[in-house]
Parts: structure tokens; C-alpha cells; sequence
């Protein structure tokens, strides 16, 4: 068994989750996986370390709960695919509400993985 050391825990994205750059309204990458404290992004755009970006991503696909974030990107990655990196972000700002709506989400994902 593998011993999860991270804080929050985290749930593996399995959808294709597009992730948009709120300053540019770019989409900058998807989703790889997510907790409540940050997520992993699969970057399809250069994005820069030590960085701040705003963020929104739809959990729960079209009809699900817009997330709207302020993320500090801690570290990047290259990625087996060129032009692509892994990109690790921690949260900075999320309103509690939507917060509440990831907690949901990760721990759904824990009861239909046993």
C-alpha cells in the first residue's frame, strides 16, 4: 500500500477537464488531478514557475459547478509529449463554497474507488 504523504488528499482526474486562464480566456491545459489545497495540470501552453495565475475549470462536466481559483505555480515538468508540461499549483484563493463543491468531489471519488 502506498502511503499518500500530501495533505489534502487527491483525486485522478479520468475526463478530459479543460483548464482557461482567466487573463487570457485560453485554455492553458486539463486537468491530471485535484484536492482541495491545488491540482495538477497537464500544461498545453508554456506557463512560468514561481508564477500567479487565475484559473477556472467545470468539475462535474458541462453541467457541473464552475471553479474559479488563484493558483501559485510551485513546480513544471516536461511531459512524454512535446509542448507539454506537468505543472503543479497551489491554491491561493478559492471561495469557501467552492472548496466545499472539490472536497465533495475528491471524497466521491474515494467511495467508488474501493
Amino acid at each position: 500500500m502506498i502511503h499518500e504523504a500530501r495533505r489534502a488528499p487527491r483525486r485522478q482526474v479520468a475526463e478530459s477537464v479543460p483548464v482557461v486562464d482567466m487573463m487570457t480566456d485560453e485554455v492553458v491545459g486539463h486537468l491530471g488531478n485535484l484536492s482541495e489545497s491545488g491540482m495538477l495540470l497537464l500544461a498545453s501552453v508554456p506557463l512560468h514557475e514561481d508564477a500567479l495565475y487565475q484559473l477556472r475549470f467545470q468539475l462535474g462536466g458541462r453541467q457541473g459547478t464552475s471553479i474559479v481559483v488563484g493558483v501559485h505555480l510551485l513546480w513544471s515538468g516536461a511531459a512524454n509529449t512535446p509542448g507539454q508540461a506537468w505543472c503543479g499549483f497551489r491554491f491561493l484563493t478559492i471561495s469557501d463554497e467552492q472548496r466545499g463543491h472539490v472536497r465533495d468531489w475528491v471524497k466521491a471519488g474515494e467511495d467508488t474507488s474501493h
